[in-house]
């Protein structure tokens, strides 16, 4: 009975504002109400490919985007799909913000900054009072961290769009982070389940810089980099984008929709995969889509010491990276041990000129794109986990660095044997008995002098 009384109060708070508060027909649509995304005609078309949720839960998470889009200042919104996990799963919308409103950034990272550098202000201090007792000299290390590369800005590259997560339909929903070049790296090295608690840590080796929702957001960034994917000529880019060898080789980063796209048979949709192109920005090993250089200095860096400008001419230069352009067909992707990596079929091959275009990723098992005529759509539901054809094996530590130059200075020397502690007496013995017999030599020359 208690749960019975759970699902339906969990459905009258979705359907509550349909039901109480509808408005006449024939009224026009509001703004909200457009930006809604077609949830069930996605769910009709993937459920002919066999993939997809049920009718009931697809329709509830319909009702959940429509509150999401009452309730933020959103322009697009579209379902990404669903993230499994191993208490509760992730449904995932992709949003985007109209222009001008602002994001809500947290200041936290702001305050953490001002507490760190109020510490170390405390602690040159304290180590100005201890200088002229300290007497040993302390070597310096010649390591340096290496720099940090920053973030892409939002609207642009990994953080073009926003993502809001929620664990069932009804319930809030939560905004995930912008995502750090530094956590997509580290995503890439480790390979963890989903608890479903956003605020749970993310133990593993090599350590992730972040908990789950940061390792959530890297997944989602690197699977729609790798399988948002759309017919050829449904997008192209506009007379106004600037060459492909511009802003950091990175190429165009922009696109529009193609008024005079007619559609591609489905036949020849399925035959061959240069009718599919991926519309998202490739990322880069470096963990951005726009690639940046981690020794160019800024205008604060630039007024630097001797020592610092020494150290940075030794560094040696940074290749760029360069990747992929956007909208290049599927049939330029990489094999995996031999296999395609995406994999088309007709959702019915009985009757061909009724069916549906369907494309898996085979990189990222859960992956999904089906294409009717004009319309065409992109979903995941999985582990997010990437196919890796050899067992997942951790990787082992980093070997040892060298934290200090060897040299006589800092090396500790071993103790003496007898026989040598012997000999060195002895020596010194008679290089004294020498410089005295020296002495009395020059002694005796000067009282000869005196007397003369």
């Amino acid at each position: 009975t208690g749960l019975y009384l759970f699902i339906f109060l969990k459905r009258f708070y979705l359907f509550e504002r349909e039901c109480m508060g509808g408005g006449a027909e024939g009224e026009g649509q509001t703004d909200s109400e457009l930006t809604v995304p077609n949830i069930m005609e996605t769910a009709f078309y993937f459920e002919q490919a066999g993939v997809g949720l049920s009718s009931d839960e697809s329709f509830r998470i319909f009702m959940a985007l429509k509150q999401l889009v009452e309730q933020q200042p959103i322009h697009t919104c579209r379902f990404w799909g669903k993230i499994l996990g191993l208490s509760r799963s992730y449904l995932v919308a992709e949003v985007e913000f109209r222009e001008g409103e602002e994001e809500g950034e947290e200041e936290e990272m702001e305050e953490m900054m001002e507490g760190g550098e109020g510490l170390e202000a405390h602690g040159e201090e304290e180590g100005e009072e201890d200088e002229e007792k300290v007497t040993d000299i302390i070597p310096k290390p010649m390591w340096k961290a290496p720099p940090v590369i920053p973030k892409e800005e939002s609207r642009s590259g990994t953080n073009k769009y926003l993502y809001f997560v929620c664990n069932e339909p009804g319930r809030p929903w939560t905004r995930l982070p912008h995502v750090t070049p530094v956590q997509i790296v580290q995503a890439r090295k480790i390979k963890k389940y989903f608890t479903g608690y956003l605020d749970a840590p993310v133990i593993s080796f090599p350590p992730f810089p972040g908990n789950e929702a940061n390792y959530l957001r890297a997944q989602i960034a690197r699977i729609s980099a790798a399988t948002h994917i759309s017919p050829l000529g449904f997008y192209q880019f506009g007379e106004e984008e600037g060459d492909e060898e511009e802003e950091g080789g990175a190429g165009r980063d922009s696109y529009e929709e193609n008024p005079d796209f007619e559609g591609i048979p489905v036949l020849e949709l399925v035959d061959s995969m240069a009718n599919w192109v991926h519309h998202t920005q490739h990322i880069l090993p470096q963990g951005r889509c726009t690639w940046v250089n981690p020794l160019q200095k800024t205008e604060e860096e630039e007024e630097l010491g001797e020592e610092e400008e020494k150290a940075d001419e030794g560094m040696e230069e940074v290749e760029q990276e360069v990747g992929p352009p956007l909208l290049t067909p599927l049939s330029e992707d990489a094999e995996i041990m031999h296999m395609s990596p995406w994999t088309a079929r007709l959702s019915c091959s009985l009757c061909p000129q009724y069916s549906v275009a369907v494309v898996r990723s085979n990189l990222w098992p859960g992956a999904y794109a089906y294409a009717s005529g004009k319309k065409f759509e992109n979903i995941y539901i999985g582990w997010g986990h990437k196919y890796s054809p050899e067992n997942f094996n951790p990787p082992l530590p980093a070997p040892i660095q060298h934290e200090y130059p060897s040299s006589l200075d800092i090396m500790e020397i071993s103790d003496p044997t007898v026989e040598e502690e012997q000999a060195l007496k002895a020596a010194q013995e008679q290089a004294l008995a020498a410089t005295e017999e020296e002495e009395e030599d020059e002694e005796e020359d000067e009282d000869e002098d005196l007397e003369d």
